[in-house]
């Protein structure tokens, strides 16, 4: 999967921080796209028309605000989820190297399907909630903010309906999984070119196509998912889900039954698209945030250019740099005292 390239000269706190605003940002700016695609997973009136006209009924129905339904949700479930799903990966990464420090490229996917699902165990309600706030009118509203929808769907549903679906994240990892392992050992052939020599440009590809083909693959669990977090006796017609369910095996078979197996990927074409643009957001708003923070770090002569700063040496970390800047400064005050003691 594409994701944002460590840099040794940030400190921990200001990658996460530049990871998780680039991740807000591209998110906000991709949440038209993506309520299409929850509302079309569920199978709301909305997208009965096609693709196009799913933004205009929102439009109509709800105002310009129902395209941002539910993106406060997402965007709060970034950073626990971010935190959770990098901690989780080192340390199952650290496990299964071997003595060199190497691990093999399907055990490093593998490592990140399971800390998906440990990240998607904690941030799971937040994603249920999500749920509810897109699927329903903001004109005539069951829930009305966050937590406030946490609360009464615990309070009305009980925990439980707090992490309903939640056993298609662990099936969906799979063919997830599956699908980014496929990508990334044909990308020497893909580009005619060891890994090594991948540009940046060449990098984002690979990222958006692996996205493409595992989300492809995994699609029809999340479709079932959505339909489980969004059907509910105590929401209008049952969270305008297209049919009735008693579980998940029964949501896969009405599905199937009454809409056809093709519907299994109802918002396709909404995921689809919103990956370059999401990935690309992501990946320029990181880079801005880096550079002022290099720039603050005194690694680079200005937040709005990579031109180095003359004398700094680029492998030092921000403390070691930190360390040197006192040393230096110390020693040329004891230099300058010295100086004026001989003068005397």
């Amino acid at each position: 999967m594409a994701s944002v390239k460590k840099d040794n000269r940030l400190t921990r706190t200001q990658s996460f921080m530049c990871a998780g605003f680039a991740g807000v940002f591209s998110k906000t700016v991709t949440s038209p796209l993506e309520v299409v695609k929850i509302k079309s997973q569920i199978g709301t009136f909305h997208c009965k028309r096609g693709f196009w006209q799913s933004f205009l009924l929102i439009y109509q129905n709800e105002g310009l605000r129902g395209l941002w339904k539910g993106n406060l949700a997402s965007c709060l479930r970034l950073f626990p989820y971010t935190a959770v799903h990098l901690s989780t990966y080192k340390k199952i990464v650290h496990l299964h190297m071997d003595d060199l420090g190497f691990i093999s490229q399907w055990r490093a996917i593998l490592a990140g399907g399971l800390a998906g699902v440990a990240a998607a165990l904690v941030t799971y309600p937040l994603e249920v909630a999500e749920t509810r706030l897109v699927v329903q009118n903001c004109r005539q509203p069951t829930y009305i903010g966050v937590f406030y929808t946490l609360s009464k769907i615990h309070r009305s549903e009980g925990l439980l309906a707090l992490y309903r679906g939640f056993s298609l994240t662990l099936l969906g990892a799979f063919p997830f999984s599956l699908g980014c392992y496929a990508v990334y050992v044909n990308l020497d052939k893909l580009w005619q070119e060891p890994s090594f020599r991948f540009t940046p440009l060449q990098n984002f590809i690979n990222g958006c196509l692996a996205a493409g083909v595992a989300q492809t693959l995994s699609y029809p669990f999340e479709t079932v998912k959505r339909k489980m977090q969004a059907q509910s006796p105590r929401l209008p017609h049952f969270g305008g889900v297209d049919v009735h369910f008693s579980g998940m095996i029964d949501c896969f078979i009405q599905v199937v039954k009454n809409k056809g197996v093709l519907s299994l990927w109802n918002g396709l074409t909404a995921n689809t698209i919103k990956i370059v643009p999401y990935f690309g957001l992501l990946f320029t708003c990181f880079e801005m945030c880096k550079q002022v923070c290099l720039y603050r770090n005194g690694y680079i002569l200005s937040p709005l250019s990579y031109k180095l700063a003359p004398g700094v040496d680029q492998s030092l970390g921000p403390n070691e740099l930190e360390e040197v800047k006192r040393y230096l400064k110390n020693r040329n005050f004891g230099s300058a005292e010295s100086s004026l003691g001989s003068r005397w």
